[in-house]
């Protein structure tokens, strides 16, 4: 298993500490790595051997191997594989719950519970968008894996995940207006880095499947 930093997140550990915001960026990192806990318990359980645990700037990303029994195993147009990742994509931000769950249930001082609280909420809903690689991204693009196969869910997958970030960066300039919160510019612009490499990606996978149909007619 490999392990792999994101250097920007020194970078961004800077920014925040200069706008007085670092406290808060700690602490969502901290339950950011509790959240890639929950996708790496659901991995483990359901057989997936981590392949590589990458700490970038809004947490901590695993990704695991791909077993070909799971490939092979059928299910609609897609197979194993999409329900094992689908799972393991929902136990990320069943986590969060979890835990917002149990710190209302702790007899905490308010503001160190409403702290927790906002963080789990901010990362639960960030990870809720559906922009792919995003929680969100990655539970619909299963979903749609298995309902009209892999060739057609990439095409969706990156439209949505465009549109998405349109409206994410629309809404993200009116609040950083109205709050001056450099933070979410900083999350917006990360998130366009994410898809623009995705939609690149994408269209490199496109251009390799027209090839194999031209080889195959």
């Amino acid at each position: 298993m490999r392990l792999k930093i994101d250097l920007k997140i020194f970078l961004i550990a800077i920014i925040y500490f200069f706008t007085n915001q670092i406290q808060i960026y700690v602490l969502m990192m901290i339950f950011a790595l509790i959240h890639e806990f929950g996708h790496l318990i659901a991995g483990i359980l359901l057989k997936m051997k981590p392949k590589k645990i990458e700490i970038i700037v809004t947490g901590v990303s695993i990704a695991f191997k791909t077993d070909i029994k799971d490939i092979n195993k059928k299910i609609g147009k897609g197979n194993m594989l999409n329900i094992k990742k689908l799972i393991v994509a929902i136990a990320g931000p069943l986590t969060n719950i979890l835990i917002i769950a149990i710190v209302l249930k702790l007899p905490l001082n308010m503001i160190k519970q409403l702290n927790i609280i906002y963080a789990n909420l901010a990362i639960l809903i960030f990870n809720l968008i559906p922009i792919y690689p995003l929680d969100g991204g990655r539970i619909i693009k299963e979903f749609l894996n298995i309902k009209f196969g892999r060739k057609k869910t990439i095409k969706y997958i990156d439209i949505l995940s465009i549109i998405n970030t349109i409206i994410i960066s629309v809404i993200g300039c009116i609040i950083t207006m109205l709050n001056n919160n450099i933070a979410i510019t900083i999350i917006i612009l990360y998130i366009w880095i994410i898809v623009l490499k995705e939609h690149k990606i994408t269209k490199q996978k496109i251009v390799m499947y027209k090839s194999l149909e031209k080889f195959t007619y």
